[in-house]
């Protein structure tokens, strides 16, 4: 008679979005059979969503890949892990040595910032391999904040964050964070926070084409037409300074620029920008006064103010206004995060600014921004001949054919590399045409700490997981993955990976132990080695990075509260936080001044028809979920939504087909006739279109909904950070077949 092994408790930082929330898993044996809420974690406190509450079916995908694959004779095939790096060996240096490291791109997916292994090891691989082709999915979500953030304040990772327990005022643009949970802005139960601000006597605005959640929950819903988000901050920064409603207070010791900018939004009247809007002026002056007149205010813009034409115009926009209000870095406003891993904090003065177009992508030249150039161009870098063309990829936790433009190109690029890596659990759309997949274990077995994702948020405050699972046999650890593929691409194939981790705490503490205001300054390398703790090389460096970090923190000491250890709310960090040249806020950079003509140009644009604009579901995360049963279905779903009128002047009925058509291409998807969303505009997810051969995610196939990318050529981006357009282009219209 056998005997179930009891049932026992563990905690997990849940990996599945931004808000990384505490829980509480339930395991039976090697699995974990439910997950909820963690009451007692310092961050979350017993928050949880359906993502969440899904992390045991995820982790027991019957479709994760659970060893190597190596293509042989043209089909994918399992192997040993020693067939799979020596594979990887064998065929990725002769592309280095024959062409050089341009000749390798490199693919980093949005799963990166989840985990340990995708936050410590890709720097590490970018250091060894010095290509300039790196791809991010930065570039189809989030780049246009980090550019202004670098441009303003001279770092492009200084991004200030809405101080949601505290202000008063929230204007929100682009964003659905009950639905998203939240986006550089890394805040547990956004929705609860949300009503509190209202339940406190604060106002919420929100300026969304569609009537989202969020938007039901605001005071002021603005349904602007797509795209024109930097004509309304535009709009909002010309009345401020028209009716003398600014007041920078103690930031104007720290500012540069002002009567610039005045100078530079002086003809973006509520008047000339509202037909563009499709708003009414009135209603732009009584925004932009209660945004001054507030005690406390923020202005927060998200992934529909990022990826459309003028993204980066719209998010230093948002900057300029927390700045004029005087709500940036003060409580109640906009502050910077400092989390327990981050360097310690400089002292204020001047630092080397942040500088755009370092070099450009070979065939378009389209320009690098934070060392990464665009996604877009990624298909014409592998499929143009000719010096500098990419020969090799390494994929890491991405899925560009899904989630750039045109994956139709780029599917047919992939499959003429010479040799292709994935990092991937599943075989999915990009990794069915690698040489070489490497999949990691289920997050139940990898241990968890948020890098990324503490630097965004809304509360200072450290939490570590240890692996809830043991690894089981057969799998290889995450970050030993990584730390492998480092050297079989390094040319060390073969040596210890726990090299690789012992060579970045020697670089890390040579080079603090050399900078005065680091806690260590002058200390002995060999010393501060031998006092690391930790039973795995990951554990050594999470380690190493609390030591020389802001807080008097250790590994030990997080391993002593499993719940987390609260740091306290926001704090000021100007002019400590500022590393421009000037050592100020530089309210009006020279690229900035010089894209505005464009803007100006904007004032006279109307669409000649419907525009479209993707949405998010509280159950989806890009193309990530859509495997994992109880969250791929109900009303998560592939559908055209289009308003009542639209769908009547166009001969369109609900449930049945429409055929929608681009620049890219068309597609075709169910109609869905909505008013929650706006006269003039279509929505359509992101993340779908799970129909191609060759893949094994079953669930996903089952309902594989159309790929909305494909309807754009990625001719169309934002020119300073290289950022797709994939909110507000247009389309046409007719019934399907």
């Amino acid at each position: 008679m056998s005997r179930t092994a009891p049932a026992r408790t563990a905690l997990r930082i849940c990996p599945l979005c931004e808000a990384t929330c505490g829980l509480t898993l339930t395991i039976e044996g090697s699995r974990v059979t439910s997950a909820r809420g963690d009451r007692d974690d310092v961050f979350s406190q017993g928050f949880i969503c359906p993502k969440g509450a899904s992390f045991g079916e995820l982790d027991a995908d019957p479709d994760r890949l659970r060893t190597p694959l190596v293509r042989k004779d043209g089909e994918l095939r399992e192997a040993t892990w020693q067939q799979a790096f020596d594979e990887i060996a064998a065929r990725i240096r002769p592309v280095i040595e024959e062409y050089g490291p341009n000749a390798v791109g490199v693919v980093l997916g949005n799963p990166n910032v989840h985990t340990m292994a995708g936050a410590l090891y890709p720097p590490v691989l970018l250091t060894l391999l010095r290509t300039r082709n790196l791809f991010t999915a930065s570039t189809l979500d989030q780049m246009p904040k980090h550019v202004s953030s670098g441009l303003l304040f001279g770092d492009a990772v200084a991004i200030p964050v809405p101080d949601l327990d505290r202000t008063d005022h929230l204007l929100l643009l682009g964003a659905n964070p009950l639905e998203s949970n939240g986006s550089l802005c890394t805040a547990a139960d956004f929705p609860g926070k949300l009503k509190a601000l209202r339940k406190r006597g604060g106002t919420l605005t929100v300026v969304d084409p569609r009537r989202t959640r969020t938007a039901q929950l605001a005071d002021r819903h603005v349904p602007i037409r797509p795209g024109t988000d930097a004509l309304l901050l535009a709009a909002l920064t010309h009345v401020l300074f028209e009716e003398g409603l600014t007041d920078l207070g103690r930031l104007a010791d720290h500012a540069e620029g002002v009567r610039e900018v005045e100078e530079a939004v002086r003809e973006f009247t509520p008047e000339a920008v509202a037909a563009a809007c499709d708003m009414d002026a009135d209603e732009i002056r009584a925004i932009a006064r209660e945004l001054a007149a507030a005690p406390t205010a923020a202005v927060y813009g998200r992934i529909g103010s990022c990826t459309v034409e003028y993204g980066t115009l719209a998010n230093w926009l948002v900057d300029v206004l927390n700045v004029l209000t005087g709500n940036l870095d003060r409580p109640g406003g906009a502050l910077f995060p400092l989390s327990a891993t981050a360097p310690a904090p400089r002292p204020a003065g001047p630092g080397k600014g942040f500088a755009l177009g370092r070099w450009a992508s070979r065939v378009s030249g389209l320009a690098e921004a934070k060392s990464e150039l665009p996604m877009t161009v990624l298909a014409e870098e592998i499929d143009t001949p000719g010096d500098g063309q990419i020969r090799a990829v390494i994929s890491i936790a991405a899925n560009p054919v899904l989630s750039a433009p045109d994956g139709d190109r780029l599917d047919r690029a992939l499959s003429g590399l010479d040799f292709m890596v994935s990092v991937d659990p599943y075989l999915n759309e990009t990794s069915r045409h690698a040489d070489v997949v490497l999949p990691p274990p289920p997050p139940s077995q990898s241990a968890h700490f948020d890098f990324a994702f503490n630097s965004f948020a809304v509360r200072n405050q450290a939490r570590y997981s240890p692996a809830a699972v043991p690894l089981e046999e057969g799998r290889m650890d995450e970050c030993e993955i990584h730390a492998r593929l480092i050297l079989a691409v390094g040319g060390m194939h073969g040596a210890d990976p726990a090299a690789v981790d012992d060579l970045a705490i020697q670089n890390t503490l040579a080079k603090a132990v050399e900078t005065p205001h680091s806690p260590v300054h002058g200390q002995d390398v060999k010393e501060l080695t031998a006092q690391l703790t930790g039973a795995s090389g990951p554990e050594r460096r999470l380690d190493m990075m609390l030591r020389t970090g802001p807080y008097d923190l250790t590994l030990d000491k997080l391993l002593e509260n499993p719940h987390g250890i609260d740091l306290g709310p926001l704090q000021p960090r100007v002019p400590q936080v500022l590393k421009t040249r000037s050592g100020r806020i530089e309210l009006l950079p020279e690229p900035i001044a010089a894209d505005l003509p464009r803007l100006r140009r904007a004032l006279d644009d109307r669409p000649a028809g419907l525009v479209l604009v993707g949405r998010r579901h509280l159950r989806s995360n890009n193309s990530w979920l859509h495997n994992v049963s109880a969250l791929n279905g109900g009303s998560n779903r592939c559908t055209l939504q289009i308003h009542p009128d639209d769908a009547a002047r166009l001969g369109l009925t609900d449930g049945e087909p429409a055929r929608i058509s681009a620049d890219g291409g068309e597609v075709e998807a169910p109609v869905e006739i909505t008013d929650t969303v706006r006269t003039g505009v279509v929505s359509l997810p992101h993340g779908w279109g799970h129909s191609r051969p060759g893949t094994r995610m079953s669930v996903a196939a089952a309902r594989p909904g159309v790929n909305v990318n494909q309807l754009l050529d990625g001719s169309r981006f934002d020119p300073l950070s290289g950022t797709a357009v994939l909110n507000g282009f247009p389309v046409e219209l007719s019934p399907g077949r």
